[in-house]
C-alpha cells in the first residue's frame, strides 16, 4: 500500500516550513507569490490531497465544546464566557464550563469529563502546568486553546493579554502619582498571570528615576476575601511600615483590599493609600471609592479563543499561534495623585 502523502513531506519538498505550507493552502495573502508556486509545485510532484472529508468528519463529532475557567465567581471570566459564547452561537455550537476554583484536582475532572463527551474542542484557563494533559486530548483529536495565559512552550495556541505589560503599566502609574512603597497583593503564584503581572510591576519599580520600594503581600487564592484578610494585615502594622500604594493582582483582590481599609478601617483611600487592580471588571468603577484597574478586552477574549478553537479542529494541521492583546490603564478615584 502506497504512504499516504502529509503536509511535512510536502514542507520538506519545497524547502519550507510546516507552517507555511499550512498558510499557503489557508492563508495565501500572507504568503509570498514566489513561495505560494514552490509549494503548489510540491503539492503537485508529491500528489499531496488535502482529506477534508477526514476534517469535516472530525469537526462534527461533537456540536460541543468545553470551557475550563480559572474562577467562576470572577465576573472577568464570566464576561470572556459570554464572548465564546456570542461566537459558539453563530456556528450552531454549545459551551460547556467547569469551574475550577483554582483547584487542579477540580480541573482535571472536568477534562476527564470533556474528553470523555468527546467535545470539538476545549477552551482553558489553566491553574498549573497543563502541557502534558492537553497533549494527551490532542492524540484523541480534540484540539485545545489557551485563554487567559500565553503558552510558553509553544505547543499549544493561546489567546491572552500582556500581564507583564500590565503590571509595568499599573507600577508605573502609581509612581507617576508620587507613591514611593508600593505593594503587590496576590497569590497563589502557581497562577501565571499572578507571577507575570508581578514580573511587571518590579521592573517598573527597577527602572525607575524614583527611590521606590515594592513588596509582595501573598494571598492563597484571587478573592476578595483573600483581599480584605491582606487588608487586615496592613492595617496591623504601625503607621510607617504601611505601603503607600498597592497593586492588586486582580479586582476581586482590590475590592476586598478596600473593603477592609476603607469601610472597616482608618486608612483613607486614596489620600494615605493608594489600589489598582487588574481586569477592570464591571463593579470597579462602582465601588465605594471607584477603582483603578489595568482593562482586558474580556469579551474579545473568549470570541477570538473560540474562533482559533474551531479552525484547528476543522484541520488538525494548523500551526499553532499565540494571540496577544495588549491591557489598557483605567484611572480612577482610587490612584488620585498625592495631594
Amino acid at each position: 500500500m502506497m504512504a499516504t502523502t502529509s503536509i511535512r513531506d510536502v514542507a520538506r519538498h519545497a524547502g519550507v516550513s510546516v507552517g507555511t505550507v499550512s498558510n499557503v493552502l489557508n492563508k495565501p495573502d500572507e504568503v509570498a507569490a514566489e513561495t505560494i508556486v514552490r509549494v503548489q509545485a510540491a503539492i503537485d510532484e508529491l500528489g499531496y490531497v488535502r482529506n477534508d472529508a477526514a476534517r469535516r468528519l472530525r469537526a462534527g463529532v461533537s456540536s460541543t465544546v468545553g470551557f475550563v475557567v480559572l474562577d467562576g465567581q470572577n465576573p472577568f471570566f464570566n464576561e470572556v464566557v459570554r464572548g465564546a459564547e456570542d461566537e459558539a452561537s453563530k456556528n450552531g455550537i454549545a459551551v460547556l464550563v467547569g469551574n475550577t476554583d483554582e483547584d487542579p484536582r477540580r480541573e482535571g475532572m472536568y477534562l476527564d469529563l470533556f474528553e470523555e463527551q468527546r467535545v470539538r474542542g476545549v477552551l482553558i484557563a489553566p491553574y498549573g502546568d497543563i502541557t502534558r494533559r492537553l497533549q494527551q486530548l490532542r492524540a484523541r483529536d480534540i484540539p485545545a486553546v489557551l485563554v487567559d495565559r500565553v503558552s510558553v512552550d509553544g505547543l499549544f495556541s493561546s489567546v491572552a493579554v500582556d500581564s507583564v505589560a500590565g503590571g509595568r503599566m499599573a507600577a508605573q502609574h502609581l509612581i507617576d502619582t508620587g507613591r514611593r512603597r508600593i505593594a503587590f497583593v496576590g497569590g497563589p503564584f502557581d497562577i501565571r498571570q499572578v507571577r507575570d503581572r508581578l514580573d511587571g510591576a518590579r521592573w517598573a519599580v527597577e527602572n525607575s528615576d524614583q527611590d521606590v520600594d515594592i513588596e509582595v503581600i501573598t494571598t492563597e487564592a484571587l478573592t476578595v476575601a483573600e483581599g480584605a484578610k491582606a487588608g487586615l494585615r496592613i492595617l496591623d502594622r504601625p503607621a510607617g511600615l504601611r505601603p503607600d500604594a498597592l497593586f492588586a493582582a486582580n479586582d476581586l483582590v482590590a475590592l476586598g483590599l478596600l473593603q477592609s481599609l476603607v469601610v472597616g478601617g482608618t486608612l483613607l483611600v486614596p489620600d494615605q493609600i493608594a489600589i489598582i487592580g487588574f481586569d477592570d471588571i464591571a463593579f470597579a468603577g462602582a465601588a465605594a471609592v471607584p477603582l483603578s484597574s489595568v482593562g482586558q478586552p474580556s469579551r474579545t477574549l473568549g470570541q477570538t479563543a473560540l474562533r482559533v478553537l474551531l479552525e484547528e479542529a476543522d484541520d488538525s494541521e494548523l500551526i499553532p499561534r499565540q494571540t496577544m492583546f495588549q491591557p489598557e490603564l483605567v484611572v480612577r478615584e482610587s490612584t488620585r495623585p498625592k495631594r
